[in-house]
């Protein structure tokens, strides 16, 4: 009986995070929903600037591969990154092959939204980091691929750590026009 109690009480507090509104005059089919255990972010594609990047996200978003992936490396000052849903540790990235890069001249401030990579600018793959703050050293290294538009709240309360220990996580992530 508790457990039947606990669970609905679960899905009570659960459910405003997972039914709250979009922000007005936002692209619903350039935009994904991240409802994550702290609550929803928010954020808005740029296809204008990553068109191949962008739809990755969109992609892995509609099969499923990024919930429950953890935030796995988020530090202080910087940014949360976030994405693998294959090894849940930064290692890893999905069954798609990797991206070339598509670099612009939009800089990284707090909120934009950023492709991880490994050495080589032309390995994106599944892997993205929100930034906390300006970090110019960024600009033209790395893919833009969109701006949180609401949640930034949510992205400041991410538990920090590099390995973060008990990650927080993306619990739900959709394309913004999939949500019924």
């Amino acid at each position: 009986m508790f457990r039947i109690l606990a669970v609905l009480v679960a899905v009570m507090f659960a459910a405003p995070a997972f039914s709250q509104a979009l922000p007005a005059g936002i692209d619903k089919s350039n935009a994904i929903v991240i409802d994550t255990n702290k609550g929803r972010i928010v954020i808005a594609l740029r296809p204008d600037l990553a068109p191949k990047h962008a739809e990755r996200i969109k992609q892995l978003a509609r099969d499923g591969y990024y919930n429950n992936v953890p935030f796995h490396r988020v530090i202080e000052g910087f940014m949360a990154q976030t994405g693998d849903g294959q090894n849940f540790n930064g290692t890893g990235g999905s069954k798609y092959p990797n991206l070339p890069a598509e670099f612009s001249n939009v800089p990284f401030t707090r909120g934009v939204v950023g492709m991880a990579r490994a050495g080589d600018p032309n390995s994106a793959n599944s892997q993205f980091f929100i930034m906390f703050s300006e970090y110019p050293s960024l600009n033209g290294q790395y893919t833009v691929i969109g701006k949180v538009v609401s949640g930034m709240d949510v992205v400041d309360k991410i538990k920090r750590g590099e390995p973060v220990s008990n990650p927080d996580k993306m619990v739900k992530v959709q394309v913004a026009s999939d949500i019924k």
